[in-house]
């Protein structure tokens, strides 16, 4: 917020910034149960409901960030699945 009250907008991200997931990995380490709650593609969700939010939720507006949540999703699952095949441990 500035001095004279107006809100400060952050800038949102290029869908293409969130088109990579998390590692899953990384995200699940030092916790002792798995939890469908997290989410290595959190921040292109976050970035695909700010696009709404700015866009007065005029979905064709943000077709570029749901398909980068999209992708990021896929890519998240896919790895999840090929590691499950090798014998890697997906947790």
């Amino acid at each position: 917020m500035t001095s004279d009250g107006k809100i400060l907008e952050q800038p949102v991200p290029a869908p293409e910034d969130n088109v990579k997931p998390l590692n899953y990995r990384e995200q699940f380490s030092g916790r002792h149960v798995s939890s469908k709650f997290i989410d290595p593609c959190a921040a292109a969700s976050k970035a695909s409901m700010d696009c709404l939010n700015r866009n007065n939720y005029d979905r064709d507006a943000c077709l570029d960030y749901f398909q980068a949540y999209r992708d990021c999703k896929n890519s998240w699952i896919q790895q999840r699945k090929d590691d499950r095949r090798a014998g890697r441990p997906t947790t």
